[in-house]
This record gives structure tokens, C-alpha cells and sequence, in this order.
């Protein structure tokens, strides 16, 4: 599978800008909310440029010898009109942000619920294959970015280039030549300068997240294997391993400020000539009686008011390119498709019987590793039906294929005549119920991990599952019973009690096949006896098929498959399986050596 962090920087800069197109959905969800803060916009510019021309006229009204009455009135008056632009520029502003704030937000919610969905989507490969910590990081950058470039897009860089339009036209129509030559020039070269060296950094904004991701992945991997790294003592070693990911970013982080250092500078000396260039002329064309003092001051003011926003354009531009890398990976996410679709007009499972067909079946990992060899038998209705074998026999793929986290490369599948290819993921899922061998639990309370199985389930169904799973006489032993978090993956939990809980999660689900895959293997023989118990109690009635490593546990099966290498090498009850004295007659024998020594 591709890796994200892989991409070439063309392609993900292609693919950034692209995805800009997708972002307008979005917008105009809230179309009303649009409309009012455009006007708010427009009012707010119209404000900040009036202020220069009050200013200059105030300028010009107190510039006078022998000030009367009425011009001491006319300066007053100006003074209140510059005071309500100024509070005006900055209320309409306000106002601005804050109504489009529900547009950025909700856009940032709708994203992340994309990601999220699209992520459960996704086939069972990609989620073997993934790093979480780092999986994480980029979605949470991700999605800041994208809040961030409707944010910028809309209301900063739009309306930043209208005003740097207008001051220059205002300067080129009614003063000297060489004001708006000189602004065109400064605007071109920060421009240009800003262009390239900001393009030249984005690999050192590469660089610094990858090597976020990379710590964060490293951090999460060591911390939920805590046991295992206090097993053998490798505190350190984790320590070491995790400064030098550390270490990779503090490197990448230093030449990415220091490449700022320079972009900031350079910025920071083209407005400083220009600025320095325009305050010159305009006082030189003061002297020569050309120009007011009033005037000198507009366009004093109109120069700040020019390169203010083209120096929050460049940090625009830097802010935005740097989001664009940051969701340059989360958009290549949602470009991966999922390997494992429903087809066209797929119908959805009706399962009467609960009968399961193997014909032929036969898969291979990525088309590279086979693992299954035409595989086939039937589990009737209401049958139990135990597949038995050496590990790595593919014992396990069957159960992944039945629920089709993969798809087969040849055969098919039927739950009562059904092809599962034929129909929704979500029916065929809803129709069996699993006890994996590793029970993963959320990190919430025991009664919320049961009600996982049915979670419209009343309290009392919960409570009726959880004691036909002979889990209630321990959650009775907890000081907070039900209500006791079970840690991250239910570590706080024995591999018994989780096997119990997950036996729950299949009553109170309720559905027409069950699977146990090795759900006895880890546990000590009274765990193993009480698990037992309580699967048989489950199971009984309904279509069922177990993979099993212990051969005792199965004893009871109406047909035992035995498989070698992907291929089904005996089949029948156990007594018929020891008379043949084969391949399942001597795993029996060995079991019972070992468990005799044991």
C-alpha cells in the first residue's frame, strides 16, 4: 500500500489547491451568514479608507495662522468622524469574524466527520498497516488548516488585495506619478520575494511535520505497550529511541525558523524602502508647495494602511501554504479509496436459516501471499462446525473473509444461497456475532463496552446479557459494579473477564451465526471451563463456527474441518477424526502429551 508520507511535493501541492474546490459546499451552507459578513467587510474597508481623508483634512483645518470659531468647529467635527470610522473599521470587523465563525466551525466539524467516516471505511489492510499517533496528528492538523484557509481565503486575502487596488488608485489620480510607481514596485518585489522564498521553505514545513509525526507515533507505540516494555526492562532504550525521533525535530524545526528568519527579514527591509521611499517624496512635494500638509498625511497614512495588509498578506501566503501542507496528507486520506465496496444496488442480507457455504474459496494477501487453497464446506443451519489446524494454517482468514473485511480471489461465500459480495457490509455484519480471541475494549465503563453489541439496548437487556455471560457475579465484586472503566483496550480486565464481556456484546446482539475464534486459547482451564460454559449456553440453537486451538473445547462439534497450509485435509466428527488416525489424531495426542506433562 502507498504510503501518505511518500507523496512527491508536486503532486501534493497539486492535490492542496485542488482541494480547495471542495471547501465551497461548505460555504454555502450558510448562505445568509455569508451575505452578512460580506457587507461587513465592505463597510469595514470603506471605513479604513476614509480614515486617511478625515485625517487629512483635520490636518489641513488646524494648519491655519488664526484658528475662528468656525474653524475650530470644523476640526471638532472631523475629530468625531475619525473616531466613529476608527470604531466602525474595527466593529465591522468584529462583527465580521464573528459571523462567519459558525461557517468556519461548522466546515471544520463537516471535515472531520468526513475523515472519521472515511477512515471506519476504509479496508482492514490499511488500518494493520497505519500509525495512529502519527494518523492522528495529521488529521488534527488537517483540520486546522482547513478552518484556517476558509478563514484567510475568504476574508483576509480578497479583501487585502481590494484595498491595496484601491489605495494605489487613489494615489495614482490625484497625486504625483511616482507614489503609485513606487507602490507597485514594493507590492511586485514582496511578491515575488515572498513567492519564492516561501516555496523554498515548504520542504522544511515537510520536514518538521513529519518529524512530529513520527514522535507522536513512536510516543503512543511505546506507551501502549507499557507492559511490555517493563517486562524487559527497556525503559531506556524507549527513552533513547524517542529523543533521537525528538531530536530529528527539533533539527527540522531550527532550519524552518531560521528560513523564516530570512523570509520575515527580507519582507520587513521591501516595505522599509518603500515606506522610506514614499515618506521622501511626499515631503519633498511639501516643500516644493506642490502638495498640503493634510496631504503629506493622507498619504503618510495611505502608505501604513498599504503595506500593514501587504505584510499580513505575506504572512497570509507563508500561514497558507504552510496549511496546505499540513492537509496535504489528510485530502490524499480521503483520496484512498476503500478496497471493499458494496456493489451497485447490493441488497441487504436475509438470513432464514442461518446456513454458510465455502465453494471453492480460495485468497491471497495482496495478490502476493496465498493463503487459502479451494477451501470448501457448508455449516447447515443451527449446526456447529469447528475448524481446527497448525497456526498459520488459515484458520483465522476464514473468519475475516465471512465478514468480509477482505475480498476473496476465487470461489464464493453464501449465508443462505446469498453471495456475500452480493450484499451490504453493514447486513452481513448485523447477521453474525463474534468472540475474537483479543477482546479490544473502549477505555469507558464495563456496562457501556456490553451495550456496545446493541446500542439501542434498554438497561435491562444489558443487564440480562451480562448474566447469561456469567459476568455478573464479578462486576457484583467491583466497588463501582457496572460502572468501573476498564482502561485503555481493557487492560484494568483479566483475558477471562474480557471474553465474558465480549460473550455479552453477541448475546445482546442477537444474531443468527455466531464465530469464536480461538476464544478459549489464552485463558487458564477454570476461566477456560466458565467461558465455555457460557459459549455453549450462547450457542445454543443457533448456526455457529469456531476456530479452535484447544481440541477439547470442540469435542462436542457435529463437523470438525482440519486444515494444513490453507487447505482442508480431513473433515468429520472427533470420534471418526481419532479412528482415521491422521492429521487430527496427532495434534489430539500431542495436546494431551503436553497438557499430561503440564
Amino acid at each position: 500500500m502507498r504510503s501518505l508520507a511518500t507523496a512527491p511535493d508536486m503532486e501534493a501541492h497539486q492535490l492542496s489547491w485542488k482541494t480547495l474546490k471542495s471547501l465551497w459546499p461548505y460555504l454555502l451552507e450558510f448562505r445568509g451568514r455569508i451575505v452578512v459578513a460580506m457587507l461587513c467587510l465592505i463597510g469595514a474597508k470603506l471605513a479604513t479608507v476614509g480614515v486617511p481623508f478625515i485625517l487629512k483634512y483635520i490636518v489641513d483645518g488646524l494648519d491655519q495662522d488664526t484658528l475662528q470659531d468656525t474653524a475650530v468647529a470644523l476640526p471638532l467635527g472631523l475629530l468625531l468622524a475619525y473616531g466613529t470610522a476608527r470604531l466602525a473599521t474595527t466593529l465591522f470587523g468584529e462583527l465580521r469574524d464573528t459571523v462567519f465563525g459558525r461557517v468556519t466551525e461548522r466546515a471544520m466539524r463537516r471535515i472531520g466527520l468526513q475523515v472519521f467516516e472515511h477512515l471506519h471505511a476504509l479496508e482492514l489492510n490499511f488500518h494493520l498497516n497505519r500509525r495512529t499517533g502519527g494518523l492522528s496528528r495529521d488529521i488534527e492538523r488537517g483540520v486546522t488548516g482547513v478552518g484556517f484557509l476558509l478563514r484567510i481565503m475568504v476574508f483576509n486575502i480578497v479583501p487585502t488585495l481590494l484595498e491595496l487596488a484601491m489605495v494605489t488608485g487613489i494615489l495614482l489620480i490625484n497625486y504625483n506619478i511616482g507614489f503609485a510607481l513606487i507602490t507597485l514596485a514594493a507590492v511586485v518585489a514582496y511578491i515575488i520575494f515572498s513567492v519564492i522564498v516561501t516555496n523554498w521553505r515548504l520542504g522544511f514545513v515537510r520536514e518538521a511535520n513529519l518529524a512530529d509525526s513520527t514522535s507522536n507515533t513512536r510516543a503512543i507505540d511505546s506507551l501502549l505497550n507499557y507492559e511490555t516494555v517493563k517486562y524487559f526492562g527497556n525503559e531506556r532504550f524507549e527513552a533513547k529511541r524517542y529523543d533521537e525521533d525528538l531530536a530529528h525535530w527539533e533539527q527540522a524545526r531550527r532550519k524552518n525558523r531560521l528560513s523564516l528568519f530570512l523570509l520575515n527579514g527580507g519582507q520587513a527591509m521591501i516595505i522599509a524602502v518603500a515606506v522610506t521611499a514614499m515618506t521622501v517624496l511626499a515631503a519633498s512635494q511639501v516643500i516644493a508647495g506642490k502638495i498640503t500638509l493634510g496631504d503629506f498625511v493622507l498619504i503618510n497614512a495611505f502608505t501604513m494602511q498599504l503595506f500593514i495588509p501587504l505584510g499580513f498578506l505575506g504572512f497570509v501566503y507563508r500561514e497558507l501554504k504552510s496549511a496546505m501542507t499540513n492537509i496535504e496528507r489528510m485530502f490524499k486520506l480521503l483520496e484512498q479509496s476503500p478496497e471493499i465496496v458494496d456493489q451497485p444496488g447490493a441488497r441487504t442480507l436475509e438470513v432464514s436459516d442461518g446456513a454458510i457455504e465455502f465453494d471453492d474459496v480460495s485468497f491471497r494477501y495482496q495478490n502476493r501471499r496465498p493463503i487459502l487453497h479451494g477451501v470448501s464446506f457448508q455449516v447447515r443451519p443451527h449446526q456447529k462446525v469447528a475448524v481446527v489446524g497448525s497456526s498459520g494454517a488459515g484458520k483465522s482468514t476464514l473468519v475475516k473473509l465471512l465478514f468480509r473485511f477482505y475480498d476473496i480471489s476465487g470461489g464464493s461465500i453464501r449465508i443462505d444461497g446469498q453471495d456475500i459480495r452480493h450484499v451490504t457490509q453493514a447486513s452481513l455484519r448485523q447477521a453474525i456475532g463474534i468472540v475474537p480471541q483479543d477482546t479490544v475494549l473502549f477505555n469507558t465503563s464495563l456496562f457501556e463496552n456490553v451495550r456496545y453489541g446493541r446500542i439501542d439496548a434498554s438497561e435491562a437487556e444489558v443487564r440480562q446479557a451480562i448474566r447469561m455471560a456469567h459476568l455478573d457475579q464479578f462486576i457484583d465484586g467491583l466497588p463501582d459494579g457496572a460502572d468501573t472503566v476498564v482502561g485503555e483496550r481493557g487492560l484494568k480486565l483479566s483475558g477471562g473477564e474480557k471474553q465474558r464481556v465480549a460473550i455479552a456484546r453477541t448475546i445482546l446482539k442477537r444474531p443468527p451465526i455466531l464465530v469464536f475464534d480461538e476464544a478459549t486459547s489464552s485463558l487458564d482451564s477454570e476461566s477456560e471451563r466458565s467461558i465455555l460454559e457460557a459459549i455453549r449456553e450462547v450457542s445454543r440453537g443457533q448456526t455457529s463456527l469456531v476456530i479452535a486451538h484447544r481440541l477439547s473445547t470442540i469435542v462436542d462439534a457435529d463437523i470438525i474441518l482440519v486444515m494444513s497450509q490453507g487447505r482442508i485435509v480431513e473433515l468429520g466428527t472427533h470420534d471418526a477424526l481419532l479412528n482415521r488416525d491422521g492429521t487430527y489424531a496427532n495434534l489430539w495426542r500431542i495436546q494431551h502429551r503436553d497438557q499430561a506433562v503440564t
